[in-house]
């Protein structure tokens, strides 16, 4: 396989638009997709929203579990399963902290948002707005900050 080929064909791209399907008509009919439901949740008024996470949470390690251990090798690329390791810095807590404030804000998390915007809810386009210029200032300023230590790292091997 090639750097420019990554194993995923069209077979790749239905399961993923099936799956997306899935769990955006799952947070529908779970009412997840409602922010009042969600703000509910985060002042401990409902916690049903605990119980569609913890059983979201065992699927999904049911389903890792059992892929890595059984199958080896991912279904759709033939890769096989690796572990990634990635490095503690201090974006993850501020990301997180931002992540968390805008749930709480707007009562929406961003895969719920879309799913909101499809049962009807047109006003959480305001947040779907929002999480888009978060991403583009974010990764203006990473981008930034990888210039100067590019020019950095030049300007010191003159």
């Amino acid at each position: 396989m090639s750097d420019d080929d990554d194993g995923r064909g069209p077979a790749f791209t239905l399961v993923i638009l099936l799956g997306g399907l899935v769990f955006g008509f799952g947070l529908g009919l779970s009412g997840m997709a409602k922010p009042e439901i969600v703000l509910g949740f985060l002042q401990f008024e409902d916690l049903g929203l605990l119980f569609v996470m913890g059983g979201a949470a065992v699927v999904s390690g049911v389903t890792f579990f059992g892929a890595t251990r059984f199958l080896g090798r991912a279904p759709l690329t033939g890769r096989r399963y690796t572990r990634r390791l990635k490095t503690m810095d201090r974006n993850v807590p501020v990301g997180g902290a931002i992540f968390g404030v805008g749930w709480g804000l707007s009562g929406i998390c961003p895969g719920a948002a879309y799913a909101s915007v499809g049962v009807g809810n047109l006003p959480i386009l305001w947040a779907v707005l929002g999480m888009f210029l978060g991403a583009y200032a974010q990764g203006f300023v990473r981008a930034s900050r990888a210039d100067e230590a590019d020019a950095g790292t030049a300007a010191s091997g003159d």
